[in-house]
């Protein structure tokens, strides 16, 4: 067995493991498709059944039954035909639903199996994983499945049925026959493994590319005005030409192997027919064979073999769904860097204490990171994390949030090691108001309830006034009615700021992090939240990274970061007074004033 041949094999397994919960509909999908096929071998062998009767009368088989008339023969043949196709009709229709049922509880299992997986996996999965990847594996290598089992399943299960009955009853006719009527078939399997050994490589190649189109696609339409801005627009044209391009080629050669495969599974199927045409024309002439065998014989060899040329379709099939296959549980395999093995909860009220000891964190791809950090952040205070770009105050968050595990040391909340809660018990104590504000379709109001679904209208609206965003909110014609579009493309950057702020406090964390929570927003608006912080961190623990000192002088700790490391901690008075790390940006952003 082939390599190709063993990795698809290997992945029909993986599959029929995975679908295990599904093992009854699949044993009645797969005994409707046989009995359909032998309903659908039945009339051919009625044929010659029927032409016995013509041709020998009182003489023929179906006399020995009990019936003596060439009438009774015909319409006893007549009444069983009506049954057969009934029968043949009533087991298409039910492995139809059957198959097809099977494939979309299936894929709908397959779609939401993975996403529940990306769901779990650390920050540094997405931060080496195209979003366009993942959405090709969950949505073109799902549906790939899905086709496959809403035909290509059958088509394999009647082709085996149709192989096996179909040899029986000519071996029970004319062993000979038999023998040079399935010359052919040896040559059509090792035709499909053939095809099978060059389509793998193929396969696997189409779904690679048809990953990296979606994954251009999906950034070019995120970043559409940064296109315009920049009148990159042909430049863009044309690398997605080129994707696209790349992903027809891919295909062409899958195409070129596959449509080579039917033509030469033609020219087996007619020398197979031509020896039961003309062996068993002559044994038929020396009354060797019976006229109604070998009407049977002719008609079967029809049956047998013509459905053998959509072989390679369905094996067409069969390897785009295994390549899909391998994709789909390569990602739903992929281990959890951070699985959630936490028992414990945060005891009510949480306190909001936030502990780091000799914390080491390192990215491994470019060696950034923070490096024996020690700091304690006491209930109910103000924290700020000051520091250059890339010095290290979004990973200490990250590390906090378990978005990424530290390689030593301890982060605890409330005394607890955060390794020890259950994510769901950490992260419900924490309100994240990021840079990076991420608003998802929907309403405003949907929005800022986002982390309290259950809140009412009254609640939403004083986080929305907490936040200095319910004035804008009020001045739009539908209020928190109102579409932010996706990713809230139809409202500014310092509005998306405000709602995001606004969903953080109507969650009412113990602990609050604002990631550069003003950064987006003019003067006058930075001023007003300002104004609210002080009503914000009443009796909450706030821990806030700030390029803009202003915003942090009156936090009751100033930490002062460097290349992952602490270098200066303090109070803003104090460490201007030291004249170091914090004084010297102090002193470029107030030009000089103290």
């Amino acid at each position: 067995m082939s390599d190709a041949t063993q990795t698809s094999f290997r992945s029909l397994l993986r599959l029929l493991r995975y679908a295990r919960g599904y093992r009854l509909r699949l044993i009645g999908a797969i005994s409707c498709s046989v009995i359909n096929k032998l309903f659908d071998i039945a009339p051919e062998i009625l044929i010659g059944i029927a032409i016995d009767v013509v041709v020998n009368q009182e003489a023929s088989f179906v006399s020995r039954l009990g019936l003596a008339t060439p009438e009774s023969q015909i319409t006893a043949l007549a009444v069983l035909t009506f049954f057969i196709w009934a029968g043949e009709s009533l087991f298409e229709y039910l492995y139809q639903i059957l198959w097809r049922n099977l494939a979309q509880r299936l894929q709908a299992d397959f779609r939401q199996d993975a996403y529940e997986h990306i769901q779990k996996q650390d920050q540094s999965f997405f931060e080496n994983r195209s979003s366009g990847q993942l959405i090709s594996v969950l949505n073109d290598d799902v549906n790939q499945l899905e086709r496959f089992l809403d035909g290509g399943a059958n088509e394999l299960v009647q082709i085996l049925v149709a192989v096996v009955a179909v040899g029986a009853v000519f071996f029970v006719i004319s062993p000979l026959i038999a023998v040079l009527a399935f010359t052919p078939v040896p040559l059509i399997i090792w035709g499909a493994f053939y095809y099978q050994k060059r389509a793998t490589p193929l396969y696997a190649k189409v779904r690679d590319q048809v990953g990296r189109l979606a994954t251009r696609l999906a950034n070019n339409i995120g970043g559409m005005s940064t296109i315009k801005a920049f009148t990159a627009e042909q430049t863009e044209a044309a690398r997605v030409r080129a994707d696209s391009e790349a992903y027809a080629e891919a295909n062409r050669h899958a195409i070129a192997v596959s449509s080579a495969f039917i033509p030469i599974i033609r020219m087996a199927i007619l020398t197979g027919f031509l020896f039961t045409f003309v062996i068993g024309g002559m044994q038929t002439l020396d009354g060797q064979l019976s006229v109604g065998a070998y009407g049977v014989l002719v008609f079967l060899t029809q049956r047998l073999l013509w459905p053998l040329t959509a072989l390679a379709q369905t094996i067409d099939l069969y390897e785009r769904a295994m390549a899909s296959v391998r994709r789909i549980l390569g990602l739903i395999e992929t281990p959890i860097e951070i699985p959630d093995q936490g028992t414990q909860t945060l005891a009510l009220p949480v306190r909001g204490e936030v502990d780091y000891s000799s914390v080491n964190f390192v990215y491994g791809r470019t060696g950034a990171g923070v490096h024996d950090v020690n700091f304690n952040v006491a209930p109910g205070t103000t924290v700020a994390l000051v520091g250059a770009t890339g010095s290290g105050k979004s990973t200490l968050i990250k590390l906090l949030l378990r978005f990424n595990q530290p390689h030593s040391g301890e982060i605890r909340v409330d005394g607890t090691p955060i390794e020890q809660l259950t994510l769901h018990s950490l992260r419900s104590a924490i309100g994240l108001v990021s840079q990076d504000v991420f608003l998802f379709e929907g309403t405003i109001g949907e929005n800022i309830a986002y982390g309290r679904p259950d809140a009412n209208e009254e609640d939403v609206i004083k986080a929305a006034q907490t936040a200095e965003a319910w004035e804008f909110i009020e001045r739009l014609p539908d209020g928190l009615d109102t579409a932010v579009g996706e990713r809230g493309v139809r409202l500014s950057g310092g509005q998306r700021q405000r709602l995001s702020l606004a969903r953080a406090l109507l969650k009412d964390p113990a602990i609050l992090i604002l990631d550069e929570a003003t950064s987006a927003v003019d003067n006058e608006t930075e001023a007003a939240i300002q104004r609210s912080l002080k009503h914000i961190s009443h009796e909450r623990t706030v821990i806030m990274i700030a390029h803009r000192l202003s915003t942090i002088v009156h936090a009751e700790q100033i930490l002062v970061l460097e290349h992952g490391r602490i270098v200066e901690q303090g109070r803003h008075d104090e460490l201007v007074a030291q004249r170091g790390a914090y004084w010297s940006q102090w002193q470029v952003q107030t030009g000089g004033a103290a």
